[in-house]
């Protein structure tokens, strides 16, 4: 199958399968899983941290970070459309009593500093004490730039905000900037990478931070249900992922340009594409067909009012080649 539905459905490659079956494991609990050890370590230098933490989702790092930065009825500033709000289940608030304050980003994926000032709480019994801004980067495909992450990060010292990023795709904007991670991860006190989106782990994501934060963070990831035990075999797949995988995102920035000028001259309203996400506009009379029609021709999409498609490792020029004839022939029916 074709599966553009998103970069989480990539599969492990049999290089990585081959580092996975030949890993070195122990109990993770103890401390004593080498290949997690050592993962940690590497990620903690790729990010410039003095430290990491291996958690098997994207959605317990975010949990784990939020319940290390916030108390019971304190808050966090957070995208209205941003992952750990809006498509993590309410962790914060049903799981730590945390207060989320969401609010709308700009065009660009920001969140705007004048507005997110006008939602940090005064020093008053009657409101949530507010403790830290949560940036995602990407956000939706875009890019969030090093101008802004600098004045956020100015701004949060300023005001006494420690500085969250929800990177589960921040090797994806540090391809697109030409930059290395630590370029974007220098303004923020903590971030998550996640290792099974475009690096095509089969699991597991990384939360870095401070020594002190991650040893906080260790407590709280064994209190949700992420202690490890023999871990090897998978961090063994996101140390092939950050040493491997990390440029070929190149590939699918650049399959999902190619694919955007594609479907356009088909007569597909393409929206707008950033890194690896293409985003369209379907006649509502072709959204309940589409799918279907695709499926039957081997092509697993996710049709909607806003319809997007996520390249990846799995799916090559060729791949997409296809697709759009297959679209052009779907078009021709109606």
């Amino acid at each position: 199958m074709i599966d553009l539905r998103s970069d989480t459905v990539t599969r492990p490659s049999q290089a990585m399968l081959a580092a996975m079956m030949t890993a070195e494991t122990g109990d993770d609990v103890y401390g004593d899983d080498p290949t997690v050890n050592l993962l940690e370590a590497e990620a903690a230098a790729l990010s410039g941290k003095e430290a990491a933490l291996f958690l098997p989702t994207g959605t317990q790092a975010n949990l784990v970070a939020l319940l290390c930065h916030c108390q019971r009825g304190e808050e966090y500033i957070v995208g209205q459309l941003a992952h750990n709000y809006k498509y993590e289940a309410g962790g914060a608030a049903v799981l730590g009593s945390i207060q989320p304050q969401p609010i709308l980003a700009a065009g660009d994926g920001t969140l705007p500093l004048d507005v997110v000032a006008q939602f940090i709480k005064p020093d008053d019994l009657h409101f949530a004490i507010t403790r830290l801004l949560s940036l995602e980067n990407t956000h939706n495909g875009k890019v969030l730039p090093l101008s802004y992450l600098q004045q956020a990060w100015e701004f949060t010292r300023q005001r006494g905000l420690a500085l969250h990023i929800d990177g589960a795709r921040i090797f994806n904007a540090a391809v697109a900037l030409n930059v290395p991670l630590e370029e974007i991860s220098r303004y923020c006190d903590t971030l998550t990478i996640c290792l099974s989106k475009g690096l095509g782990a089969p699991v597991g994501s990384l939360l870095c931070g401070s020594a002190e934060f991650i040893q906080r963070a260790r407590r709280w990831r064994k209190m949700t249900g992420g202690g490890l035990r023999q871990a090897g075999i998978l961090a063994a797949a996101g140390r092939y992922a950050l040493q491997n995988n990390v440029e070929r995102l190149r590939e699918d920035h650049d399959n999902a340009a190619w694919l955007a000028g594609a479907l356009r001259e088909i007569g597909v309203d393409v929206t707008r594409h950033d890194t690896n996400m293409l985003f369209l506009r379907l006649p509502e009379d072709q959204i309940a067909a589409l799918g279907p029609w695709m499926r039957e021709r081997g092509i697993l999409l996710s049709p909607g009012a806003v319809t997007r498609l996520v390249t990846h490792l799995d799916v090559n020029r060729d791949a997409l080649q296809t697709l759009v004839k297959v679209w052009q022939a779907f078009l021709a029916q109606y």
